[in-house]
């Protein structure tokens, strides 16, 4: 499915799920086969670029579980319409937005979502990528034994604090232990004039995580320059790497990271006793078939 820049999307080739965890309800979009990647969207909520992202999973051979969380679903909102979404969530009592307020209370339905998505897919475990506002939800989410592949896409939280990091003193500790203890390894990916996601923050998580963090720098001059309205005039600076700021042309930066990430997906989610593991390469070519481990 082809979405031009400007128009919504309709997500009608994704289930619409109203999903329980504990007392809360939220609508996830669900697509796919094969093992789960729960894909948290950026601000200012679940736009095209974020779909279009989601799909290239899906092709890839997952089971992309997409939860709403902020915003009008499908669109691309104009600037203002987009800060009036970014200011509610930063008042919600879900998010922790600013420093010194630790882990996001949403990461706790998130990690439920996770469970939820491992018991239907099956396979070794779940993939966790987060986008802005949501970046560093992937790295917290590692806190459920599921998760195995955390991406953190250029973190933007906390707001005013560019060297911190969203999350509370002892889940970063035991982030920590866990990420050594099980090899895991976290992905994650800025550009290098980037304003809401600096280099003080990826030295935070390498000061956190150490080699197991894989933090990757692109040059802002790679970036997409002709954003959608809310990322030309509020964010204002070369940010979404691989939605609103990714170039779709053969051998670009932006689409290598892409790429990447699918790639290491894959390496964490697909078995050879599953018949998984086929490379992604282009979702043009032929479709890499990853399986689903309860089929």
């Amino acid at each position: 499915m082809t979405i031009k820049r400007g128009q919504n999307d309709p997500l009608d080739d994704f289930s619409r799920r109203a999903v329980r965890v504990d007392d809360a309800v939220k609508t996830v979009y669900v697509t796919g086969e094969g093992p789960a990647v729960v894909l948290m969207p950026e601000m200012p909520g679940i736009s095209p670029d974020v779909a279009r992202f989601a799909r290239w999973v899906r092709d890839a051979g997952f089971s992309v579980y997409l939860p709403s969380l902020f915003g009008v679903d499908g669109t691309y909102p104009l600037a203002e319409a987009g800060e009036a979404v970014m200011r509610r969530a930063c008042v919600s009592a879900e998010f922790r937005a600013f420093g010194g307020g630790g882990t996001s209370p949403v990461v706790t339905w998130l990690r439920g979502l996770a469970r939820l998505a491992h018991s239907e897919r099956g396979g070794p475990g779940v993939g966790a990528v987060g986008l802005c506002f949501t970046g560093n939800f992937a790295l917290t989410m590692a806190l459920e034994p599921s998760v195995i592949a955390p991406v953190v896409n250029h973190p933007s939280l906390p707001l005013d604090d560019p060297g911190g990091l969203e999350i509370g003193d002892a889940d970063a500790a035991a982030v920590a232990e866990r990420v050594a203890r099980d090899g895991l390894k976290v992905l994650a990916y800025r550009f290098d004039d980037d304003r809401w996601c600096t280099g003080r923050r990826f030295a935070a998580y390498r000061a956190l995580l150490g080699e197991a963090f894989d933090g990757r720098v692109l040059e802002a001059g790679t970036a997409h320059t002709n954003p959608p309205p809310f990322f030309r005039d509020v964010v204002g600076c070369a940010h979404s790497v691989v939605t609103a700021h990714l170039v779709d042309r053969d051998g670009h930066p932006t689409l290598r990271a892409r790429d990447e990430i699918i790639s290491f997906l894959a390496e964490r989610l697909c078995t050879k006793e599953n018949d998984f593991g086929h490379h992604f390469t282009h979702p043009h070519e032929e479709e890499a078939d990853c399986g689903d481990g309860n089929h």
